[in-house]
């Protein structure tokens, strides 16, 4: 059996206006910029699915019958909850700075009330179109030339930090700039990185001019910068500061939504957990598919994608969400279209795909 899904689409300001709607064969421009779309059954955003002609909560379809819509397997390893949340996500303004807790500190701060989920998010995005992301730390001495390459006085404590290799410090004087300075900084900032020119200092002035009171527009400076083209896929672990920039692509994540903000935002942020969730050690990962599958550290999830042609088995026992992006694709008695998706139980048995389209999957990770 396999079962349609009806997915909510998430609204927040830096979507696009047309990714989603697009690709889903809606009218487009839609008349709100639709960020994501969410696949799962997160209590922030259930899917539905169709049973019997009619719609159902897929967390309460699941919660009713965890054995069955799961699997044994998965019930013992993760619980009665679907371990992963899929998405389509389309970046038209960059997101806020951003990092995620590991399931330790996801469990510890749920308990006090610092997170909304006591599990982690790590997360994978595969490109769909050309993709653009802030992610991981640069080597201290190597962000060290590049902001102090800028010539402006008042960075002289980040730079000293970096060039001493403790980037935590440098960030922590980054958020921590005072108020009343801030304004004053970037605008000096903004004057450097202008007249030094080249790609990076181009993009923060970009992101400045989105946040002329941000220190953290020296993004660009101190994260590795990745440029993804279609089909490439990279993998954030837990403690990754990151920053989406532009693009459009399929997002995979632990069934969280746990964040942690550095920046690049007026919501709120925590300083003191985020130097103790940050690891400037830890690198975003280039994540190439072997076989079918885009396999990572996450135990959570793992993603497959294929154009199955004439016959793709897929082997059962775990629960499946199949979404279509491109042309056709047939499956349990439904043809699958672009932005249209499915949910396949567990207990289902192996899964079928034919047809000429390009289809992406979501399914627990391996032990």
């Amino acid at each position: 059996m396999t079962d349609l899904l009806r997915n909510p689409v998430k609204n927040y300001d830096w979507g696009s206006h047309t990714a989603i709607a697009t690709l889903a064969g809606r009218p487009s421009p839609a008349e709100l910029p639709e960020a994501e779309m969410w696949f799962g059954t997160h209590p922030s955003g259930s899917s539905s699915v169709l049973r019997r002609g009619t719609w159902h909560s897929l967390a309460e379809t699941v919660a009713a019958d965890p054995e069955t819509e799961l699997g044994k397997k998965t019930v013992e390893r993760f619980g009665s909850r679907l371990p992963y949340l899929l998405k389509l996500i389309a970046v038209d303004l960059p997101l806020s700075l951003q990092v995620h807790p590991s399931q330790e500190r996801a469990r510890e701060g749920f308990a006090r009330g610092t997170y909304v989920d006591p599990f982690p998010k790590p997360e994978l995005i595969c490109a769909l179109t050309p993709f653009t992301a802030l992610a991981g730390f640069r080597p201290p001495k190597e962000a060290a030339a590049l902001i102090g390459g800028l010539g402006v006085p008042e960075l002289e404590p980040v730079v000293a930090s970096l060039t001493a290799g403790d980037a935590s410090a440098a960030l922590r004087a980054l958020v921590e700039w005072p108020k009343d300075g801030r304004t004053d900084l970037v605008a000096t900032i903004v004057r450097a990185a202008t007249a030094a020119g080249g790609p990076e200092n181009e993009l923060v002035v970009r992101l400045a001019g989105i946040h002329p009171e941000d220190p953290a527009c020296l993004a660009p400076l101190f994260l590795r910068r990745h440029e993804l083209r279609p089909g490439e896929a990279l993998f954030l672990g837990a403690g990754v500061l990151h920053c989406y920039l532009s693009g459009f692509g399929v997002e995979i994540m632990g069934g969280s939504d746990n964040v942690l903000r550095a920046g690049l935002t007026g919501k709120p942020m925590d300083v003191e957990e985020l130097l103790r969730v940050t690891d400037p050690s830890v690198p975003a990962l280039r994540v190439e598919p072997v076989g079918n599958l885009y396999r990572t550290p996450a135990p959570e999830f793992r993603l497959g994608t294929a154009v199955p042609g004439s016959g793709l088995t897929l082997e059962g026992g775990v629960p499946r969400i199949l979404l279509c992006t491109e042309g056709e694709v047939e499956t349990g008695g439904h043809t699958l279209r672009p932005g249209e998706s499915a949910f396949v139980p567990a207990a289902h048995g192996p899964v079928e795909l034919y047809g000429s389209g390009t289809v992406f999957w979501a399914e627990p990770g391996t032990e």
